[in-house]
C-alpha cells in the first residue's frame, strides 16, 4: 500500500483585472506531473473553457493566455496536504490557501468552486461578500457533468 506524502499546490494564476476565480481542491497526479492545473486530458475543464471562450488549449501557455485574456483566475483551495492518488476523499492533513492573496489584487466578482470538496473547503474559510458557487466537477470521475452550468456562470 502506497504511503501518503505531503504535496504542495501551484501558485495562483491571475491578473489585476481577473473577475472570476475558479477554485479546485488540489492538483491531481497528472496535474502534478505536468506542473499545471487540470493536467489530466480526460478532465473536462480546459475543453469547457475553450468551448465557452474560444481559443487554443494545446500548451500550458495557451491555457494561461486563455484565462488571462478572459479575466479568469485559477487556484486550488488546498495549499498543501497529504494525499495518495488524486481523489478528493484522500486529502488529509491539509492547509488551506489565504484567498486574500488573490482577492486583494484583483477585481473578483464571483468564486466558482470546481466540485463539492472545493466548495466545502472554500466555505469553511471564506465568509466574505463575494458569491461562492458550487460547480459540477470537471473530473473524469463525474459522469453526470453538465457544461451548461459552467457556461451560465462563466459569464461576467
Amino acid at each position: 500500500m502506497q504511503e501518503k506524502q505531503v504535496f504542495y499546490g501551484f501558485p495562483p494564476l491571475f491578473s489585476a483585472d481577473s473577475e472570476i476565480l475558479i477554485l479546485g481542491s488540489f492538483p491531481s497526479v497528472k496535474s502534478r506531473e505536468v506542473s499545471f492545473y487540470y493536467g489530466n486530458k480526460q478532465n473536462k475543464f480546459w475543453k469547457t473553457l475553450s468551448e465557452f471562450y474560444g481559443g487554443e488549449i494545446e500548451t500550458v501557455e495557451d491555457k494561461k493566455k486563455l484565462c488571462i485574456l478572459n479575466r479568469v483566475a485559477l487556484w486550488d483551495i488546498v495549499e498543501s496536504c497529504e494525499i495518495k492518488g488524486s481523489m478528493d476523499s484522500d486529502i488529509t492533513n491539509y492547509v488551506l490557501v489565504d484567498l486574500s492573496e488573490v482577492l486583494k489584487k484583483t477585481e473578483i466578482t464571483k468564486i466558482l468552486c470546481n466540485g463539492a470538496k472545493a466548495y466545502q473547503l472554500t466555505k469553511s474559510c471564506y465568509d466574505g461578500n463575494i458569491p461562492v458557487l458550487k460547480m459540477p466537477s470537471t473530473s473524469p470521475a463525474n459522469v453526470s457533468f453538465d457544461k451548461n452550468v459552467w457556461f451560465e456562470n462563466l459569464r461576467h
